[in-house]
């Protein structure tokens, strides 16, 4: 055991004589390479003992510890544990221990959302959502809400009984669209509409199941993509919402090179979390977009203060023993992963507050703004196209509402009223 984590020696012969001991060493080692500090690393080990204690009393094989596994052992057996102590018994900290443990076995861990399903939706979820990767190349962030989505179905019209889609009917479709979730809006039924035509020809594709009539039932959800005007910041907003960060941290440098990216760039999360040190070129001042909503590949123009704030974040934040080549990861256990989109949101979300505007969210507010600035400066719907890489100028013709000097230009008189 690695001198760093002194264990009694009840707690340590648990370990060492169960199904996990060819992993203890491993696993200490994970801990302390991804930063957790000595305590936690102790807090951890022993939960994991706890855990092979457990594995040993009911005779349990190595081969059988899985996701499953994991969540009986802290959802009912932690409530009545009887175990001799000194052990940990808190929820959090097992559960957290044990998805590390996971990890350095190699477990396949069944995403957070579908633990208290039973084994088949669990199944069929996952294998609708590798379909929605490797064949429909759909994005993390939208394969996980349709996967929701798909849960949620799977759950109403089977619950935990074998999933037949000869026992469905075109009111089960209907009642599913109709009332997803309660008091959405139109955005939100339309979404769960087409994800479940979408699942509904994956069984077609996988299971050649005759689901046409099933498909023809799910309702259109009416709703008007362009009824809404985008909403905007004002470019002394937008000066308000860089400032507020104080870059006096590693965090705050990488947040403000993140909000950079996304008020200069018009990037999205999902493209921000994406850029790695090998697309920075940083003689010619570009930056290279490896995969984006399209799936197309983009090289950028870098603005200069862009370029700083990434500059500064790469030399004064990140870690000089950072192995990812990933620009923007974790500065605290597990350190050093890439970091996800919610990051990100959270970031511009947490500068909404302070300065002052709860009413506000998203990234795509900053996104809105660009379009603003550049049609109010001059350029034309295809120049805003091609700095938002949108494929077809149809997506960015709703950025004509908000351009209000070219639309006095062209409005005709009101009814009535003198010229």
């Amino acid at each position: 055991m690695i001198g760093l984590i002194p264990l009694r020696p009840q707690p340590q012969a648990w370990l060492w004589r169960s199904v996990l001991s060819p992993f203890a060493e491993r696993y200490c080692e994970y801990l302390v390479d991804t930063g957790y500090a000595a305590r936690t690393i102790n807090i951890y080990v022993r939960c994991v003992a706890h855990f092979a204690y457990w594995l040993t009393t009911h005779r349990i094989a190595v081969a059988s510890v899985e996701d499953r596994l994991v969540c009986s052992f802290v959802n009912d057996h932690l409530r009545r544990c009887t175990c001799p102590d000194p052990i940990p018994r808190g929820r959090a900290d097992v559960n957290a221990a044990l998805r590390h443990l996971l990890v350095v076995m190699g477990a396949c861990a069944v995403p957070r959302f579908l633990r208290a399903e039973s084994d088949s939706v669990q199944q069929e979820v996952c294998r609708f959502t590798d379909h929605l990767k490797d064949v429909c190349g759909l994005a993390e962030c939208t394969r996980y809400q349709r996967g929701r989505i798909i849960r949620d179905f799977l759950h109403q019209s089977f619950g935990r009984k074998h999933i037949d889609m000869e026992l469905l009917t075109i009111r089960d479709i209907r009642r599913f669209v109709t009332h997803y979730p309660d008091g959405c809006k139109a955005g939100a039924a339309h979404v769960a509409g087409v994800t479940l035509r979408s699942y509904l020809r994956f069984r077609t594709m996988q299971y050649n199941d005759e689901v046409e009539e099933l498909i023809a039932a799910v309702p259109n959800v009416a709703g008007w993509r362009l009824a809404a005007l985008p909403e905007t910041l004002s470019d002394a907003a937008i000066g308000q919402f860089l400032n507020s960060f104080d870059r006096a941290t590693a965090s705050s440098l990488r947040d403000y090179a993140m909000a950079r990216c996304l008020a200069d760039l018009g990037l999205r999360a999902a493209e921000v979390v994406q850029i790695q040190l090998d697309d920075l070129n940083w003689r010619e001042g570009t930056l290279q977009i490896r995969r984006t909503k399209s799936r197309r590949g983009y090289i950028i123009p870098l603005p200069e203060p862009t370029g700083h704030a990434l500059a500064d974040y790469i030399r004064l934040g990140r870690r000089a023993t950072t192995t990812s080549r990933a620009v923007f990861v974790r500065h605290y256990a597990p350190a050093d992963l890439p970091l996800g989109t919610g990051r990100v949101h959270k970031a511009v979300h947490d500068a909404y507050v302070r300065c002052g505007w709860t009413d506000r969210s998203g990234t795509h507010l900053l996104r809105h703004s660009i379009a603003r600035r550049l049609l109010r400066s001059g350029s034309s719907l295809k120049e805003v196209a091609d700095v938002l890489r949108h494929q077809s100028i149809d997506t960015t013709a709703i950025y004509t509402k908000i351009d209000l000097r070219s639309l006095e230009a062209v409005a005709l008189p009101w009814p009535g009223c003198k010229s």
